[in-house]
């Protein structure tokens, strides 16, 4: 059995917007009303841990982070073309974000957390805001904690294979394009197909640039696809992970490729979130002493929240 080290508290929370905006600060509540009642064993429960500016600016331009910090104080205006406004406490809310991801690389590198307890597997559940680019914010995506734990695994550990798995409906592209030339990410994305949602990228034929040619790895699935297509289309990942024999696995779980969610239009159950965390689980521990963190991305029906991540956990704590 593992240890999984599971992110829980305000400070976390305050990440999302107000009003009737799809992303709200309800939304890690919703997961962990979930988690208790389902009572699992091996959950070490950790306190949000605070990022830095020189966190944000390891993936983030300057100026950017900037705009972020005025933007916060102010609580008004957009950070990018329409879709993520500033609010209050946005800058510190963010910051939270990328603190609790890397909290998550550190504890698994290290094999136990800031307070000595055992930690084999982490999750962030608000973590995973894979839309963000090094200048703007997108897609409700304020600073991009995924690109931040990856520059940070080679800075601070000397990881350089780094394996990237997205299964949210939304394709991953300020992950994508700001390591495209990137050998050694390697990079894998399932979602729904951009002809029909944001942000309109992540064809099949996008597979790297450069030296980095053939280590890029997307699968549009047409609206509506569920379980058996997205299992069918799971395994040619586990073929690439495999492949890559990654030193580090992340894999950013959002929520909203299952059936009711408001935005997208696919139609999976917990099910497909259970197979994927099972086999990325066990080609954590087969080629990187299982060291695997999950970052909860997007989903925005809170009942399926709970239902998706929970089965992460689960599955990493088994």
């Amino acid at each position: 059995m593992c240890q999984t080290a599971v992110f829980y508290g305000e400070a976390l929370a305050k990440y999302g917007f107000g009003g009737s905006h799809p992303l709200g600060t309800d939304r890690l509540g919703a997961f962990w009303d979930k988690l208790r009642r389902e009572n699992i064993g091996n959950v070490v429960v950790e306190e949000p841990a605070l990022g830095s500016d020189r966190d944000a600016l390891l993936f983030h331009d300057k100026e950017y982070v900037d705009l972020v910090k005025v933007s916060s104080k102010n609580g008004v205006g957009l950070l990018d073309r329409g879709d993520t406004p500033a609010f209050k406490g946005v800058f510190e809310a963010s910051l939270y974000v990328v603190g609790s991801t890397l909290a998550s690389l550190d504890y698994v590198i290290d094999g136990v957390d800031s307070k000595g307890r055992k930690v084999d597997h982490a999750f962030n559940p608000i973590g995973g805001l894979h839309h963000a680019r090094r200048d703007t914010a997108g897609g409700f995506c304020v600073f991009n904690d995924i690109g931040v734990a990856i520059l940070a695994a080679r800075e601070k550990y000397g990881i350089k294979r780094i394996a990237y798995v997205d299964i949210d409906a939304h394709h991953g592209d300020g992950v994508f394009y700001e390591f495209e030339d990137d050998p050694l990410l390697f990079f894998a994305d399932i979602h729904e197909d951009g002809r029909y949602l944001y942000p309109g990228t992540g064809s099949a034929a996008e597979t790297g640039k450069g030296a980095a040619e053939g280590t890029k790895l997307n699968i549009p699935l047409e609206s509506g696809a569920g379980d058996k297509e997205f299992i069918q289309a799971f395994g040619k990942i586990e073929h690439f992970v495999d492949n890559a024999r990654p030193e580090l696995i992340i894999l950013q779980c959002g929520a909203d490729g299952l059936a009711g969610d408001p935005i997208t239009h696919l139609q999976y159950t917990p099910q497909a979130h259970k197979h994927a965390a099972d086999v990325l689980h066990e080609l954590a521990h087969k080629h990187c002493i299982g060291r695997i963190i999950a970052l909860g991305g997007g989903g925005y029906n809170r009942a399926n929240i709970g239902s998706a991540w929970t089965e992460v956990v689960k599955s990493f704590t088994g």
